[in-house]
């Protein structure tokens, strides 16, 4: 089994970049969901309420994101990486309340056009980080905007088996993954405790229950019913649709495509 796509998405529910390798921090992938959309009370948006968000894709320069709408092209803002001189602002990342860093009034205008909805554009704070819960913790870990774990693995196996009972193939990006691997069964991931990616360690946590996002297309912003009709016949636990395992990792160092993956 080898890793096949590895992917970061540095602003939450905006598109995904793909990697030939990333850096493994305990908070997520560099750069992984470090900024993120909120209104004006502070709460995070995301597809699930403004699914145009998809339109809004995001380049990595060297210095700076690059985000651009994929309709629109030559609608597109620059926003610089290491920039942590703006006002500290309290943010809410589900039941989190987070001290977050206010990246510039400019780039807020510039998303409140393209969303038509008056929102902020903010920064992780280092010196506030944001816990797992105790019952999923190795070491104390903390994480970025994700929704509740540094890391997403999903093997292609069992996208390939749900895809077998659609009628219409659905890509990954439906399911906004850190790490994909191909090789093995469908689900094998279900049932890994401690894995190893070529010299690093992880930990699954718990699986991964998902929700209306999945249904957004990516490529148009539009929602429809699947996949959670199809994957509530049949992956269906306690009330929650389950695809995707969760992960924390027990080292940092750097992994790439093509690194084999192995339970342990």
């Amino acid at each position: 089994m080898k890793i096949s796509q590895i992917n970061i998405y540095p602003i939450k529910s905006l598109g995904g970049i793909n990697l030939i390798d990333a850096n493994v921090e305990v908070s997520g992938f560099q750069y992984d969901r470090n900024w993120m959309l909120v209104d004006q009370n502070g709460k995070f948006l995301t597809q699930r309420t403004l699914p145009e968000m998809a339109l809004l894709q995001v380049a990595l320069g060297k210095d700076h994101l690059l985000v651009y709408h994929s309709l629109k092209t030559s609608e597109r803002i620059k926003i610089p990486i290491d920039e942590l001189s703006g006002e500290k602002i309290k943010s809410n990342v589900w039941d989190d309340a987070v001290t977050t860093i206010h990246v510039s009034a400019e780039v807020d205008k510039w998303f409140s056009s393209q969303l038509n909805v008056n929102c902020h554009l903010v920064k992780m704070d280092l010196e506030n980080k944001r816990y797992i819960e105790n019952k999923y913790s190795f070491n104390n870990e903390h994480v970025s905007f994700a929704d509740s774990m540094p890391f997403l693995l999903i093997g292609q196996s069992s996208l390939d088996d749900l895809n077998s009972k659609l009628k219409e193939p659905l890509p990954m990006t439906r399911f906004r993954p850190n790490i994909v691997f191909t090789g093995g069964q469908a689900f094998a991931e279900d049932d890994w405790k401690d894995i190893q990616i070529g010299q690093l360690r992880f930990r699954v946590t718990k699986p991964c229950a998902r929700c209306v996002m999945t249904t957004i297309n990516q490529e148009t912003g539009t929602k429809g019913k699947e996949p959670l009709k199809t994957l509530a016949q049949y992956r269906n636990v306690g009330g929650k649709i389950l695809f995707g395992q969760n992960l924390i990792a027990l080292d940092k160092g750097k992994i790439a495509v093509g690194e084999e993956i192995k339970p342990y």
